[in-house]
């Protein structure tokens, strides 16, 4: 499997963390993956948007250190750095998780 690059969590800053959660596509993308707690395909994570709407988006997830995505042939497959995140950040992103389930 190729990998794409990503920040090492020693580089990952919380506003990059807080900028990549301000938007509702992205946030909404971090909900999924934590809540099925596996890796999913861009095409699971699609949310009836552009292509290229989702690209840019994982994009700015991945730069923050949020996302993982790790190629598999044609697949792309995300999954959430949660523990690696709340290593660094306890608490945070626990919170935001648990705000966006709340009605």
């Amino acid at each position: 499997m190729r990998q794409i690059k990503h920040p090492p969590i020693e580089q990952v800053e919380l506003t990059d963390i807080m900028y990549a959660l301000s938007d509702p596509a992205r946030l909404e993308i971090v909900g999924l993956l934590a809540k099925e707690g596996r890796q999913m395909t861009c095409g699971e994570l699609e949310l009836n948007r552009p292509k290229s709407s989702m690209s840019h988006h994982f994009k700015i997830l991945r730069s923050a250190g949020l996302v993982e995505t790790i190629i598999d042939g044609k697949e792309h497959l995300n999954s959430l750095r949660l523990a690696e995140i709340e290593q660094k950040f306890p608490g945070v992103l626990n919170a935001v998780l648990k705000a966006i389930a709340s009605p």
